[in-house]
């Protein structure tokens, strides 16, 4: 289960996104807080995952806080949650290793998919080994995973459909279990071989997560997760 701490200076606001986390499977708000010194506190008591983080917080600034976060040894992810939308503010966002950038207002289907990318790029580091060597492929996998759930485009090779691959994504992503290569097919509507095909891709991109099933002869059972449910 990840941890969140959902940071906003407005009581309101703060409840609305702390429902909206809630909504997402593998994700739990463990606390909420309204200032910059509240977060600290918080994070001082509490394991913390993931922080979404406003940038407007009446003691100081959401990217001083997370200066002030890592000085102090605290090492969880940021997701910048805010109104600030100047140029200058999400340059010193990413310079300042916030994850994803999120602007205000915003639906429940926007911070889901922010969500669903932190996710699968928990499940992508933790596959290729957390504190290993990763090779180039390793790397972009990890790097990708944080592409927005359904904007498998950018990763298809030539000959492969967006419309195809969205079609598998929400396959699995509706499946309340791993499913066979076979069971995507029906599901999809497409052959089994354009399914394997779509599902190496993904597979190899970080979308889709490989498991294999054995049973009692022959062998074992590719299954396949969407990457991105935590």
């Amino acid at each position: 289960m990840i941890e969140v701490l959902v940071v906003d200076d407005d009581f309101r606001v703060a409840e609305i996104n702390a429902a909206y986390v809630g909504r997402v499977p593998g994700f739990r708000v463990a606390a909420r807080a309204h200032t910059a010194a509240q977060a600290l506190a918080t994070l001082e008591q509490h394991r913390i995952d993931l922080v979404l983080l406003d940038h407007y917080l009446p003691d100081e600034p959401g990217l001083a806080l997370i200066r002030r976060m890592r000085q102090a040894g605290h090492h969880a992810d940021v997701i910048m949650v805010t109104a600030a939308r100047d140029v200058a503010t999400v340059r010193s966002a990413m310079r300042h290793g916030a994850l994803q950038y999120l602007v205000k207002p915003f639906s429940f289907a926007g911070l889901r998919a922010k969500l669903e990318g932190y996710a699968a790029l928990r499940r992508t580091v933790n596959a290729v080994g957390g504190r290993g060597e990763a090779g180039q492929e390793q790397v972009d996998r990890i790097f990708g995973a944080l592409r927005p759930a359904g904007e498998p485009a950018r990763t298809l090779p030539k000959g492969h459909s967006a419309p195809t691959a969205d079609l598998v994504r929400r396959v699995l992503g509706e499946a309340s279990a791993p499913l066979s290569a076979h069971e995507v097919a029906e599901r999809a509507g497409v052959s089994r071989s354009t399914a394997q095909r779509y599902l190496k891709v993904l597979e190899r991109a970080g979308r889709v997560a490989l498991t294999l099933k054995y049973g009692d002869t022959g062998r074992p059972e590719h299954r396949y997760s969407w990457a991105a449910r935590g």
